[in-house]
């Protein structure tokens, strides 16, 4: 497999910090999950000229990049604050759980993990409601 271009890592570099920041998240604190996290999504840039987030598998890329709901920070991220890829966690590492659904596949592993900065990020935070579950028709890892 190819490797990203320099120009596309650092794109995503730059915008995981940024977005760190914003939603009140750490980077994962073992470099090689972020890196592998980054070098996927910068794999997509390039593939798809858009960061669609290397976790999941998809059927179709292409179609699967203009739904956006996965494209980093995917509306999971937006909603409930929780990064399924373990870019975006807690400083210690653990994913945000506090605001997922009974029953999401992340409160079931992880169980209830609190959001230290909950005055940061969730900019979709209104969607909660309507999107009760995560969508079926992707599969995650």
């Amino acid at each position: 497999m190819a490797e990203p271009k320099p120009e596309s890592i650092e794109k995503i570099v730059k915008f995981v910090k940024g977005f760190a920041e914003k939603s009140g998240t750490s980077m994962h604190p073992t470099p090689a999950v972020t890196e592998a996290v980054v070098k996927g999504l910068a794999m997509h840039i390039d593939e798809l000229g858009k960061p669609l987030c290397p976790c999941n598998f998809y059927k179709d890329k292409q179609a699967e990049a203009k739904l956006r709901r996965w494209m980093c920070a995917c509306d999971e991220m937006q909603i409930y604050k929780y990064c399924h890829c373990l870019l975006f966690v807690k400083e210690d590492g653990m994913p945000i759980t506090e605001y997922l659904p009974e029953g999401h596949e992340g409160r079931e592993i992880y169980g209830l993990v609190t959001d230290p900065t909950p005055d940061k990020g969730r900019a979709l935070r209104h969607k909660a409601t309507e999107a009760a579950a995560p969508p079926s028709d992707t599969d995650s890892k």
